[in-house]
C-alpha cells in the first residue's frame, strides 16, 4: 500500500444494513429512497495527506469533501449537513467522526470499503475499482 492507495474512481456494488444506519442517522424517508442501492460513484484524488473525496450521485448531484490527514477540515454529510471533522489515518484506514456516526475507508482486495457505525448499527458499503 503506498501513498496512493486510495486514489481512483470507484462504483456502489454494494450494501449492508443501509435502511438501519439511515434511520438511526435521521435521513428523511425521500433521501432514504434516493440513496438505496443507489449507483454512487466516489472518485478519490489523494496526493500525499491531501484527500479530495468527491461522491457523483445519479441525477447530476455531486458532494465534494476535501481534507488533509490530521488537520480539521469542512466537511458535509449525505445528507447535506456541513461540519468540522479532523480525519486520521490508522493502520491504512481513513478515520472520520462524523456529526452522528463513526466512518473508516480502507482498499480491501482493490476494493473501497467504507463502514459508518452509529448506536450499535454497522453500515458497510463497498465499490469497485472502475478507473
Amino acid at each position: 500500500q503506498g501513498n496512493m492507495a486510495f486514489s481512483g474512481k470507484y462504483e456502489f456494488e454494494s450494501d449492508e444494513h443501509y435502511d438501519d444506519f439511515v434511520k438511526k442517522i435521521g435521513l428523511p424517508s425521500d433521501k432514504i429512497e434516493l440513496g438505496r442501492n443507489c449507483k454512487i460513484v466516489t472518485e478519490v484524488v489523494q496526493n500525499g495527506n491531501d484527500f479530495t473525496w468527491t461522491q457523483h450521485f445519479p441525477g447530476g448531484h455531486t458532494t465534494t469533501n476535501k481534507f488533509t490527514i490530521g488537520k480539521e477540515a469542512d466537511m458535509e454529510t449525505m445528507g447535506g449537513k456541513k461540519f468540522k471533522a479532523t480525519v486520521q489515518m490508522e493502520d491504512g484506514k481513513i478515520v472520520a467522526d462524523f456529526p452522528n456516526y463513526h466512518h473508516t475507508v480502507e482498499i480491501c482486495e482493490g476494493k473501497l470499503v467504507e463502514i459508518s457505525t452509529t448506536s450499535g448499527v454497522v453500515y458497510k458499503r463497498t465499490s469497485k475499482r472502475i478507473a
